[in-house]
């Protein structure tokens, strides 16, 4: 049994298919089987039954796939302490990045990371949040970057900033006058949103404080583009909330139907995520230091309320 034929199975178990999983190991497909199968034969057991399509994992297999992943993992933790002793901080880290934070976020810290971690393949992948989660657990993220708080059992959460909401109010609109806004001026039919399944949108329905469904009579938005929000507000069709970051971006006459709220104002936590068994634990705390440095300097708010991602 090698470390190498447990990394085939957990493939084959994910794809369920032996061609993808080679494609994905980067070998050829006999050699990915003959190694199943060697595995299959040392065992005197089958792990997997070829004779569904797809195909399918024996009770077994389960139990096996199971007990494969703590054994990488732990290959790979020995690999954590091996590069922590020497101080050597490098390799192949994968993150993913939230699309309401992902397009003002990475501009912000990637050069300067890379920069400085120049040994480090850092590789990025825009997701959702629900995504984030299922690839941390399976191994296909080393870390992510999304609001929170999550309150996902094998997930760990160092906040990285707060990001205040900021209200885009069109001059027709009946906010217009207010110097600053409060949450109780909000009305959710009169916000337009994200579509469903970011975050974000959730954020804000919660900060609304209201159980009454989103629904307009005239026309329904399936957009996860701020700037969608911002031209459809600017076009007499309501108002909205962006993050903070997003309206650094505005040009100056867009700027000036920024509206924010009193002290202290909502906003999201924005926090770096990842597994509890912290592999690659040395390139997390690289990251988390260099966005915390970077991000410090555009956002001065210190008081806030904090308003959670989780649905209520």
């Amino acid at each position: 049994m090698t470390i190498t034929q447990l990394q085939y199975v957990l493939a084959v178990a994910e794809y369920k298919n032996f061609t993808l999983a080679a494609e994905k190991c980067f070998v050829t497909q006999p050699t990915l089987s003959m190694q199943v199968q060697k595995l299959e034969e040392e065992l005197d057991i089958l792990i997997f039954d070829r004779g569904k399509k797809p195909i399918s994992i024996t009770e077994a297999g389960f139990k096996i796939v199971e007990q494969a992943k703590n054994i990488v993992n732990e290959a790979e933790r020995i690999r954590d302490i091996v590069d922590q002793e020497k101080g050597f901080i490098g390799g192949e880290y994968t993150l993913g990045i939230i699309p309401t934070i992902m397009p003002t976020l990475l501009p912000m810290f990637l050069k300067t990371f890379i920069n400085k971690y120049p040994k480090v393949n850092l590789i990025v992948k825009e997701q959702s949040t629900e995504s984030l989660i299922r690839n941390l657990q399976d191994g296909h993220l080393d870390g992510g970057i999304a609001a929170t708080p999550l309150e996902i059992e094998f997930i760990r959460e160092r906040p990285l900033y707060y990001e205040p909401f900021v209200g885009y109010v069109p001059e027709s609109h009946r906010l217009r006058g207010k110097d600053n806004l409060q949450p109780e001026d909000l009305e959710i039919n009169d916000v337009l949103l994200l579509q469903d399944g970011h975050c974000f949108r959730d954020g804000v329905i919660n900060l609304c404080k209201t159980s009454k469904e989103y629904k307009d009579e005239h026309f329904q938005l399936h957009s996860g583009s701020f700037e969608t929000l911002v031209n459809l507000s600017n076009e007499g069709l309501g108002m909205t909330l962006l993050p903070y970051l997003n309206t650094l971006e505005l040009d100056e006459k867009k700027k000036t139907n920024l509206k924010h709220f009193k002290n202290p104002p909502p906003a999201r936590e924005v926090s770096l995520i990842y597994h509890k068994n912290e592999l690659k634990i040395q390139i997390t705390e690289a990251l988390k230091e260099v966005i915390t440095s970077v991000v410090k300097g555009a956002i001065a708010f210190q008081d806030v309320q904090i308003i959670s991602p989780l649905s209520k």
